[in-house]
This record gives structure tokens, C-alpha cells and sequence, in this order.
């Protein structure tokens, strides 16, 4: 395995190379950064775990990082910080090192990666192409292997159209689960910080580093006490209808279509449904009062005529002065309403599946026409942050030889289902859990995988974590009941046999629904697994362990089922 200082070494070179300078307003010293390196490594080499060790991070500029300047993408609003931002505290206290702060459309106001005075940010693949915005530099930093994994933030879509246009993974968690102290606001009701990788793996991981609350942010959000873990083993994925796809470009539309094809190539059946609530809430985020938001958060500075302005950032902003208080209540309850709408929605659908954006332009055609362009690539994006959506943006194939992309979204704190989903398009291993506090179950016998009342958990939104045994204090015995279950019965160490089941994982509140529902005569109890540990696990009463068949030989419940039924 490649040790951080020489992970530095190369990533530097890379840069250096491909001579990008766009990308970055700071890089860090190559020194300080193999000085940091080092000291990774020797944490390593003691013995300490670190999920992140020697993994290159690269942070949007908008985004606090001690030591560096942060601008937001204007030079003048620059401002030395005195701390990192806890999102990158976070991750360095991971292993993760920092090299730099990374171009951004100024104030975070754009999905093109064009409007900066640092200039405009290329597309990795295609260079007279735009790279997307705003989070422009951290997306393309990391698509040119100079970084492993960004931070981005994401209010209009920023976190995932400049993933959709590099071919990368891009993280658009619940607003409130990764605080924002230390983040430059853009609307800060709406705003979410984000993660770019190349890999949905390393992206979750990162941000199971993330999230959690900070006092110092009001708006910060902690897990509730039932979410799901995890996805139907045949969901239904909600997809746009064909009226509702006109912003999409030929090419993309087509592409859009095939990606839905392939839905049902992973056990997923696609629903069409009406989306135009949600899309017309999208363009409330420019077109409405939201964007007084901005204003609050900049707009005094933009008022003095700074010459490092960025003209269209400048305009959009400072025209939200103006907005009246009464349409900023009106606004909001058109939100109000668009949200039960999706509430509705997210009744019918295990998850909705959209393209993540409606073309990839040039940077001339930017050029020409900077503002009805980017507000089309937001057609989709708009209205996740404005009515509490996650979501997970993923490459879903290619257009002209460049990369498409498509987006899972779901109601909010649905972050851990759409990524199994993700995992499930992308064909890879389950992804890593983002969620702490949750709850192992053990189930040896109608909850397995395959058997009758399996669904119970599915529904739970459980999440299977692989094969147990018990230790050799436990008897299997075949139950009276409908259908046919076994019970677990304790009878002391050496007494009884090893007997196989399954973990399953829970949030505290679904345990807490199935605990409520279990029937006589089952309950919940530790069960003493074969390395020494314990779980939660079945139980049964005695008595009708006593007027039970003893089927321990078997050593598990689908043994002696096969045998009964073969």
C-alpha cells in the first residue's frame, strides 16, 4: 500500500504536469503537506486506524482551512481563518491531507465553473467545455487524479453537475447532517456541503466522517431514530416523464432513456411519474424571493463595487435587495406545498432517478449566453435542497465520447438507501454506513434472507450485514407455529451446539416498531456469538422450547428446512 508522503509526492507531480493552474486560488507547500504526510504515517505505523490515512483532499474555497486564505472566489473578500472548517477537521483527523483550496463560481453562485476572476475552470475530459459549477476546482482536481476525494457545497446543484460532467460520485447529503460553520453562505437555509471520489466507496466512507452536528451551526441536524439502511431487494424508481424531459438536449435525452432501460437489469422497475410541482419549485431558487438569501449573505460587500466582482454574480445578487418580505411568505409556503407533494410522491417510490443535468456546453457558448444556460442545467437539481431531498449523483454513460450523468434523490435522511441503490447501478459492494447509531439484530430462523417474514425487516429498511454462529451454548428447536420458525434456547456453554444465523442492522427506531410487533412466543435477548461477543438476537419461552422439536444437528434453520421439504 502506497504511504501518504509518497501519495503527496505524486500528487504534486501531477499537478505540475498537467499544468492546470485554474483549478486552485492556494495550493498548501509541497513540504508542509509531506510533513503532514509523515506524521500520517507513523500514526499508521503505530497501529492507529485512520478511514482516510494519506487520502489527498482538496477544498472549494468557500470552505475554512487554516493556514489558507479563504475568498470565495473574490480576492478582495479574502480573509485569513483561524480554524478549519469542522467538516475538514474532520477529515484530517481521519488521515485526509489538505493541498489546497480550489476555483469556484464566485460567492458559489453558478453551475458553470466560469464566473471567477481566477478564470474559468476547464472540463477534465474535454477542455473547451465547461467543467460545472460551482464547485468547479474541487470536481476537476479530483477527475485528473490530483486529488482522491474534494469537498464541494451545493445549494442549486453545485455538488453534482460538476460530477455528472467529470464522470464522479458526488455526495449531496440531507441539509443540516454536515454543519456549515466555516462555510461561506450562498442561501444558508439551503446550502449543503458535498464530496467528490472516484469511487462511491471512498465517498461514503468520507462522509460517514462528515456528518454530525456542530453547536456553532443553528441549522445543524442529527439523525432521527428510524431511517432506513438500506433498499427494497426490488424497488421501485421513480422516473420523469417524457413531457417532463424537453430541457434535455437530444443526446441527453437519449442517453437519460437508456440509463432507465437498465434499471430493470438490477432487479429495479421504473415508475413514470409527474414531476412538475418539483420542477416548477426549482425555479423559485433564482427566480423567487430565495434568493434574498444571497443577498443577506454578501450582498453589503457586493453593494461597495469590488473590482474583482464577477459582473453576472454581481447582478443576480444585488437585484435580491429588492425583494419584498410578502413574496418571500409567499415563496415559502409554495414550498410548503411542493414538499407535501414530494411527501406523496416518496409514498409511491422507493426513489426517484433523474438526469443530473440537461447538456454539457462549451465554454463559447458559456461565453455568449452565461445566464439562460445555467439556469436550464439546473432544471433538475434546483428544487433537492429547496424541499429537503437527498441525493446522489452517478455516471450513468456517455454522450459524444463524454461522460452522463444521472441522479438518485429521496426524502430527506434517506442519504444510506441511496447509496445502496447507487451501489446497486454502479455494480459495486454495498457502501460503506453513514450512519452511526444504529442496532445489530441476529436471525436464525423466518428472517433470514429468503425466508417468509424477511420482508418484515426489508420494510424496516434493514440492512444485511453477513453470516453469524453462535458459541456452542444454544439448541434449535423447530416451533409450532404459522409459518414454521425456529426458537433459540440458551443452555449453557458446552452444553449445546454452534448454530448459524444472520446480522442484520437497524436504526433504534425500526427495532423498536419490530420489537412492538413480534408475536408469542418470540422475543429479544443477547446471544453469546463464537468469537465471545454478544448481539441482540431471538429468544423463545421456554415452554414452547420444551414442546419444540430439537433440530440443533442441523446446525441452522435452512439445513433442516431442506432436508424436511428435499
Amino acid at each position: 500500500m502506497s504511504t501518504a508522503v509518497a501519495r503527496v509526492g505524486r500528487a504534486f507531480r501531477a499537478i505540475a504536469v498537467q499544468d492546470r493552474k485554474e483549478i486552485w486560488i492556494s495550493l498548501r507547500d509541497e513540504a508542509d503537506c509531506t510533513a503532514e504526510a509523515a506524521r500520517v504515517d507513523a500514526r499508521v505505523a503505530a497501529g492507529e486506524r485512520l478511514p482516510l490515512a494519506g487520502r489527498l483532499l482538496a477544498v472549494k474555497d468557500n470552505i475554512d482551512v487554516a493556514g489558507l486564505p479563504t475568498t470565495a472566489g473574490c480576492p478582495s473578500f479574502g480573509y485569513p481563518p483561524a480554524a478549519d472548517a469542522p467538516v475538514v477537521a474532520r477529515l484530517r483527523a481521519a488521515g485526509a491531507i489538505v493541498i489546497g483550496k480550489t476555483n469556484l463560481d464566485q460567492f458559489a453562485t453558478g453551475l458553470v465553473g466560469t464566473r471567477s476572476p481566477y478564470g474559468p475552470v476547464r472540463g477534465a475530459v474535454d477542455p473547451t467545455r465547461i467543467s460545472g459549477g460551482s464547485s468547479a476546482g474541487s470536481a476537476v482536481a479530483v477527475a485528473l487524479g490530483m486529488a482522491d476525494l474534494a469537498l464541494g457545497t451545493d445549494t442549486a446543484g453545485s455538488g453534482r453537475v460538476p460530477a455528472a460532467f467529470q464522470g464522479l460520485i458526488g455526495l449531496k447529503p440531507t441539509l443540516g447532517l454536515v454543519p456549515n460553520t466555516g462555510v461561506v453562505p450562498a442561501c444558508v437555509d439551503y446550502d449543503a456541503v458535498t464530496v467528490f471520489a472516484r469511487e462511491l466507496e471512498l465517498a461514503a466512507t468520507a462522509l460517514s466522517i462528515m456528518v454530525g452536528p456542530d453547536p456553532a451551526d443553528p441549522r445543524s441536524r442529527t439523525w432521527p431514530d428510524s431511517v432506513p439502511l438500506d433498499a427494497p431487494t426490488e424497488p421501485r424508481i421513480g422516473v420523469a416523464q417524457q413531457d417532463q424531459l424537453a430541457a434535455l438536449t437530444p443526446s441527453y435525452g437519449y442517453a437519460y432513456r437508456r440509463a432507465v432501460d437498465r434499471l430493470a437489469d438490477h432487479g429495479m422497475t421504473a415508475v413514470p411519474v409527474e414531476l412538475s410541482t418539483l420542477l416548477d419549485a426549482a425555479l423559485l431558487l433564482y427566480d423567487g424571493a430565495i434568493v434574498a438569501e444571497r443577498y443577506t449573505a454578501v450582498g453589503a460587500f457586493l453593494d461597495e463595487d469590488p473590482a474583482d466582482a464577477d459582473p453576472v454574480v454581481a447582478k443576480i445578487i444585488r437585484a435580491a435587495a429588492a425583494v419584498p418580505a410578502h413574496r418571500l411568505v409567499a415563496d415559502t409556503e409554495t414550498l410548503l406545498i411542493a414538499r407535501q407533494r414530494a411527501a406523496e410522491l416518496f409514498s409511491e417510490v422507493d426513489a426517484l432517478y433523474l438526469p443530473t443535468t440537461t447538456e454539457h456546453p462549451t465554454l463559447a457558448e458559456i461565453a455568449a449566453d452565461p445566464v439562460a444556460i445555467n439556469r436550464r442545467l439546473g432544471t433538475y437539481t434546483n428544487f433537492c435542497n429547496l424541499l429537503d431531498l437527498s441525493a446522489v449523483a452517478i455516471p450513468a454513460g456517455a454522450v459524444d465520447g463524454l461522460p452522463f450523468g444521472a441522479m438518485l434523490v429521496g426524502p430527506a435522511f434517506h442519504d444510506q438507501r441511496l447509496l445502496a441503490l447507487a451501489g446497486r447501478l454502479l455494480g459495486t459492494a454495498p457502501p460503506p454506513m453513514i450512519i452511526g447509531d444504529t442496532v445489530d439484530l441476529a436471525v436464525f430462523g423466518a428472517h433470514r434472507r429468503g425466508q417468509p417474514l424477511n420482508p418484515e425487516l426489508i420494510k424496516l429498511g434493514a440492512r444485511y450485514a453477513g453470516e453469524v454462529c453462535t458459541s456452542d451454548a444454544y439448541r434449535l428447536v423447530a416451533l409450532a407455529t404459522e409459518p414454521g420458525k425456529p426458537g433459540l434456547v440458551r443452555v449453557g456453554p458446552g452444553v449445546g451446539t454452534r448454530i448459524g444465523g444472520e446480522r442484520w442492522q437497524l436504526s433504534v427506531g425500526a427495532l423498536g416498531r419490530f420489537l412492538a410487533a413480534l408475536p408469542a412466543p418470540m422475543s429479544l435477548t443477547r446471544v453469546e456469538l463464537r468469537d465471545g461477543s454478544q448481539v441482540l438476537g431471538f429468544g423463545c419461552a421456554q415452554d414452547a422450547a420444551e414442546a419444540g422439536r430439537d433440530i440443533s444437528d442441523y446446525g441452522d434453520w435452512p439445513s433442516y428446512l431442506e432436508e424436511r421439504d428435499g
